[in-house]
């Protein structure tokens, strides 16, 4: 995929992560991008945070619940009503060129995103991956007179399977449920499944910085400490960046960002 113009963030900045210059870090210690034309990330696995954020014992849990129906079924219900979320989408869609040709949509859903990207990308081929039964159903169902759509089932705590190049892989609200090292790891998967030139986008749920501040949020969308997902495994934004940056990706930096939502965005460099 030809390089496309790079949007600027939106008018709202996360923090970004200060880092020295350094080589780059790799992925199973193999190169993941051209050394040439990498962005000069944090490299040195020594020098990398504890992947548990400070303020893990509030923030996660290792159960998770996302294959019942029940809790798939009551997100589904609230997925609309989550303050902000549109904001954070439209900043991903601005980004996302039209001309996209294939389009991979981690933790679908019930295919919302994607959907939304399928509008004026009606060309682009899409693929749909989700490990929910529930969710699976409600994607199948959304995009059944599609056929430019590929609904694949796959739990992202294992590697991504082998599905191609695509010229933008998305994630909404999906990667937060991981351990961090897997994180990490599908990070880096990603960047191995982009063409030249493509983008990143993760919509994300992150960490507050105080749990005062989780709290703070969680008010803001209707829960409390006792209703919020046991599944969530929240990290902050800084680190996240400082992995993308590392890994290869260039023009790394958060997009958007309201309370605990915010939209990671970063472009694979083209060769």
């Amino acid at each position: 995929m030809a390089k496309h113009p790079r949007m600027p963030a939106a008018a709202i900045f996360c923090p970004r992560a200060t880092e020295p210059p350094q080589s780059r870090l790799s992925h199973n210690r193999g190169e993941l991008f051209p050394a040439a034309a990498r962005h000069r990330g944090s490299a040195n696995p020594a020098q990398e945070p504890p992947l548990s954020h400070p303020n893990s014992t509030f923030l996660s849990n290792m159960t998770n619940t996302w294959a019942s129906a029940s809790h798939a079924l009551d997100y589904l219900a609230r997925a609309d009503s989550i303050p902000h979320r549109t904001e954070g989408e439209a900043v991903l869609l601005g980004h996302v060129p039209q001309t996209a040709r294939r389009i991979l949509d981690l933790g679908t859903g019930d295919g919302r995103l994607l959907a939304l990207l399928k509008i004026d990308r009606p060309q682009a081929e899409g693929v749909a991956l989700d490990f929910s039964d529930t969710m699976l159903a409600a994607v199948r169902s959304r995009f059944a007179p599609d056929p430019t759509v590929t609904v694949v089932a796959h739990n992202l705590e294992e590697p991504l399977p082998d599905l191609g190049s695509f010229d933008a892989i998305v994630s909404s609200f999906a990667i937060h449920h991981l351990e961090h090292d897997r994180k990490r790891a599908l990070y880096a998967e990603i960047g191995d499944r982009l063409s030249p030139g493509g983008i990143f986008c993760n919509l994300e749920h992150v960490a507050s910085a105080t749990p005062a501040l989780h709290e703070r949020f969680l008010h803001a969308i209707g829960y409390d400490l006792s209703t919020e997902d046991p599944a969530n495994k929240l990290l902050d934004v800084e680190t996240q960046l400082r992995w993308l940056r590392g890994i290869g990706y260039e023009d790394v930096d958060c997009y958007w960002k309201w309370l605990e939502l915010a939209l990671l965005i970063g472009y694979k460099p083209t060769e």
